[in-house]
């Protein structure tokens, strides 16, 4: 009787965690195979020798970004619109660092909490999106351009 109540309790568990493995096995099989097929298209187009990093970035229109190495050792970023497919290679000295465009939303806004900064494109501009919260816990997302380190535009207080 005792092993009934410990052995479906274990059972019940083991269930719970085969379905939550389940649920994010097949949550992250869409973005690895958006990552093989962006390496495959970027690697026609440069020699790339490591990726570092993958994210899809979703604003006006979806791109993947990929930012690896080239066969040299320069850090290169890939940008591919999902539309067009159109590939975008830039090295990353060529634009700003994730910290210069930082400074550039210090110079202007005082953000409560910076929660992502990260690659993007817009109009096949290659830019960083800031995204954070203000004083008031609102929502902003902030847009510098890569190369320029120009503010693009700012969507406040959602």
């Amino acid at each position: 009787m005792m092993k009934k109540w410990i052995l479906i309790p274990v059972i019940v568990l083991i269930v719970i965690i085969g379905l939550f493995l389940k649920v994010y096995f097949s949550s992250v099989q869409p973005v690895k195979a958006a990552e093989k097929k962006a390496v495959s298209l970027a690697k026609d187009k440069v020699q790339l020798s490591e990726v570092d990093d993958f994210h899809i970035y979703n604003g006006i229109e979806t791109v993947n970004v990929i930012e690896g190495k080239n066969k040299k050792g320069s850090k290169v970023i890939v940008w591919i619109p999902e539309k067009s497919k159109k590939v975008i290679i830039k090295k990353a000295k060529d634009g700003i660092t994730k910290e210069e465009a930082i400074q550039k939303l210090l110079q202007e806004k005082q953000p409560k909490k910076i929660i992502s900064v990260r690659l993007g494109m817009e109009k096949n501009i290659p830019l960083w999106e800031i995204y954070y919260r203000s004083e008031n816990n609102l929502i902003n997302y902030y847009y510098v351009h890569f190369e320029t380190g120009e503010w693009l535009k700012k969507i406040e207080n959602l």
